[in-house]
């Protein structure tokens, strides 16, 4: 997380806290050292945000900081509510923490909308004590441009070890796909991740040609994205 990002989740977070936060449950909630935390807050400080501390307490934010509101309209912020919550569906553990706390944000702002609801049923979770491999590793491969080696189980059990240039993830109702330029095979291929067993990313990177290659992708399969029954096998 960067470090502004990190700064607007300490005011976030202390906004809406009911009881002081200490140094090392904030760190917790933000997966930082607490000598992180330290800084943090010295620097927010600083630039006159109102938090105080007492040491064996904890921090808490002075009532009525605010932060501006959000510059969307109505039926704009009721788009991002459903957005949200669909997010809730694609089985990415890693994208439903971070559509939490942008629903926190929106609610603080906004308040509820109990009315506005989405059925939680879709893709499995990617829970990594079940031996699912998180889809967020896949994501960052995908920015970095780094190759990743997969042992994948195809729907008749028959396990394989490939090295993959990962090109893009698309989120279908019950699954989630992962597209590929696959060396085994040497042409383009997608894995469902609920099958990907094992992942390492590996230090070999294909810079650059990510982009061209998700050019090539859809001609060349004919693949269309509303049906995974449509992708090439693997």
């Amino acid at each position: 997380m960067r470090r502004s990002n990190r700064l607007f989740e300490i005011i976030q977070i202390l906004r809406s806290a009911a009881r002081p936060m200490t140094a090392d449950g904030l760190a917790c909630k933000l997966e930082v050292s607490t000598r992180t935390i330290y800084r943090d807050i010295a620097a927010l400080q600083m630039m006159r945000t109102p938090i105080e501390g007492e040491p064996g307490v904890g921090y808490v934010m002075r009532r009525g900081y605010d932060l501006p509101p959000l510059n969307f309209d109505a039926e704009e912020i009721e788009a991002l509510r459903v957005g949200l919550a669909l997010l809730s569906r694609t089985g990415d553990s890693a994208l439903q923490r971070a559509a939490r706390r942008i629903h926190d944000k929106v609610e603080a702002l906004h308040g509820p909308a109990d009315w506005l609801l989405v059925a939680p049923w879709g893709a499995p979770p990617d829970d990594p004590a079940k031996g699912c491999v998180s889809v967020a590793t896949l994501r960052d491969a995908i920015r970095a441009e780094r190759k990743l080696r997969l042992t994948y189980q195809d729907e008749q059990g028959c396990r394989t070890v490939r090295t993959v240039r990962p090109l893009a993830l698309v989120y279908h109702l019950e699954c989630v796909m992962l597209a590929c330029w696959c060396e085994l095979r040497a042409g383009f291929r997608h894995f469902r991740t609920d099958r990907i067993y094992g992942c390492a990313v590996l230090e070999q990177r294909f810079a650059g040609e990510g982009a061209v290659l998700r050019s090539l992708w859809p001609d060349q399969n004919r693949w269309d994205p509303a049906s995974p029954e449509m992708a090439a096998p693997a």
